[in-house]
């Protein structure tokens, strides 16, 4: 199946509805949703960007998006619906959103992500993320995993 990942406003329906899915998803898994503050004007470029892949169909099929911290670039809702997973369609959301945060001039990705998502984990792991200094809404919270990336020439690459 051919996917295209395409720049989409986070305001936009089909962007609130992949967003609500992940939220869900944080629900199931932790008893509540993301409380970090996001703002539709987050993810507006230059300062940030939001990601959505589309399957063949035209049916969105996940997402993903970046906004500044400071100097860094934050990534937020990295998500791929339970249908179209085991493709490697996050590792390609990850390297879309790295590359955008590369494009605007940003030298690092850093996020947050919890113990209850080994995948995710794991993934970021693979994909050269490390530690950083804890930061943001779940920066003191027990358990909150904080990593991060330097971005490179390396970083566009789909693994």
């Amino acid at each position: 199946m051919q996917f295209t990942i395409s720049r989409t406003p986070y305001s936009s329906p089909v962007a609130r509805a992949l967003c609500d899915e992940v939220q869900a998803e944080y629900v199931k898994r932790y008893g509540a949703g993301d409380m970090t503050e996001l703002a539709d004007a987050d993810f507006e470029p230059p300062n940030g960007d939001f990601l959505v892949v589309y399957d063949e169909s035209g049916g969105a099929v996940g997402c993903g998006g970046w906004r500044s911290h400071g100097e860094d670039a934050e990534m937020k809702r990295v998500f791929v619906r339970e249908s179209a997973r085991r493709q490697g369609l996050a590792k390609r959301i990850v390297a879309a959103v790295e590359a955008s945060a590369a494009a605007a001039g940003r030298k690092r990705v850093i996020l947050e992500t919890g113990p209850l998502q080994p995948e995710a984990v794991a993934m970021y792991g693979l994909l050269g993320y490390t530690a950083v200094e804890p930061f943001g809404y779940y920066g003191a919270e027990e358990g909150s995993i904080h990593l991060g990336k330097e971005l490179g020439s390396e970083s566009t690459v789909i693994h």
